[in-house]
């Protein structure tokens, strides 16, 4: 396996079966316990690896199932909404982030449609930045409700 494929299936979680995405999403789940600065800063590498991955292995705008640095990315950015980790908050977390990805709201949906790399890695992006907005306003208007 080339660096740039084992970086777009994220170590192969991208060739499980069924549903690529949802297992691309879980596997960076127990990065949460690292808590939320490390969780951000992950975001950001690897959503530069996975543009980086996306230029190397896909062709035009396609989006293979495989290649899943991207809902790793989106889901990071999502755990780092969190003021403290628990599993209610961390199932929270997935369950948005995957809503948000699978629906594809706007802007999410409009992401979705912009060629190449760039398109295939801001759509989860987006969802992740959305899903970690609704995090923290809920911890705000809610205090305890993720605990």
């Amino acid at each position: 396996m080339t660096p740039a494929r084992f970086v777009a299936t994220m170590g192969g979680a991208g060739l499980m079966r069924p549903a690529p995405g949802t297992w691309g999403s879980a596997v960076v789940l127990p990065l949460a316990l690292l808590g939320p600065e490390v969780c951000l800063v992950l975001a950001a590498v690897l959503a530069a690896a996975g543009w980086w991955a996306a230029h190397q292995v896909l062709e035009e705008a396609s989006d293979p199932g495989w290649f899943v640095a991207d809902e790793g990315a989106g889901m990071l950015l999502t755990l780092a909404a969190l003021a403290s980790v628990t599993w209610v908050g961390v199932v929270a977390a997935f369950l948005l982030f995957r809503l948000l990805d699978i629906l594809k709201p706007w802007p999410v949906s409009w992401a979705d449609r912009q060629p190449g790399p760039t398109g295939v890695m801001l759509d989860d992006i987006l969802a992740g930045a959305i899903a970690a907005v609704a995090l923290l306003a809920c911890q705000a208007a809610f205090p305890g409700a993720l605990s």
